[in-house]
């Protein structure tokens, strides 16, 4: 009898599950430096100092009516490697832009970028900016805002994103069919492999 418990005993251990089976395996991760996987030139990191001189020269370029240019200065100068405030302003900056263009325009517009030089880069920032925004404007809905979603207008004369009080609900359900839109529209010009690449980039914005 006690050779058999003992034998059954031995059965039963569960010493197999301390084996790390990932260091035996050759395709596993363990076995090959991960970083190898990121291009060796990293992105330089965007300060807010950056984005907020950026966003000075958007604002002056939706002031003179060349919302293309805006959008473009936006998208060809993302805020990859920076603060969460740097890319939170980033993200202000574009939505404001966004939010600026009448839906008229938005599919010829998008059509000259992809047409341009790094075209197809530019509309996957913006699918990036456009999910970013929407997870944004969800949290919003949850309580606890991160982005203004809202333009209103200011004594400047350029209307700018802010919440108005007391209609929380309005604005960001109006900042989500906007970039619901414009979602529309991105893939309608760049085609579904826009998402996909944007789901595999591990730059983010």
């Amino acid at each position: 009898m006690s050779i058999i418990r003992e034998h059954t005993q031995a059965t039963l251990s569960d010493a197999w599950r301390t084996i790390d089976i990932d260091a035996l395996e050759e395709d596993s991760p363990a076995n090959f430096d991960t970083a190898t996987l990121r291009p060796a030139q990293q992105q330089p990191e965007v300060s807010e100092a950056d984005v907020r001189q950026l966003q000075a020269q958007v604002r002056q370029l939706l002031r003179g009516g060349d919302a293309e240019g805006a959008l473009r200065g936006c998208l060809e100068a993302p805020a990859y490697g920076g603060s969460e405030l740097a890319r939170d302003a980033a993200l202000h900056t574009v939505i404001e832009v966004l939010q600026s263009i009448k839906a008229s325009d938005m599919t010829p517009m998008l059509r000259r970028i992809y047409g341009g030089a790094g075209g197809s880069e530019c509309l996957d920032v913006l699918m990036k900016y456009i999910y970013k925004g929407m997870a944004a404007t969800s949290s919003a809905t949850g309580g606890a805002p991160r982005t203004p979603t809202r333009m209103t207008p200011q004594p400047t004369g350029f209307s700018q994103i802010g919440p108005r009080p007391g209609a929380s609900g309005e604005s960001t359900g109006a900042a989500m069919s906007v970039l619901l839109s414009w979602h529309e529209k991105v893939v309608e010009v760049a085609g579904l492999g826009c998402i996909g690449r944007v789901m595999t980039d591990w730059r983010k914005v």
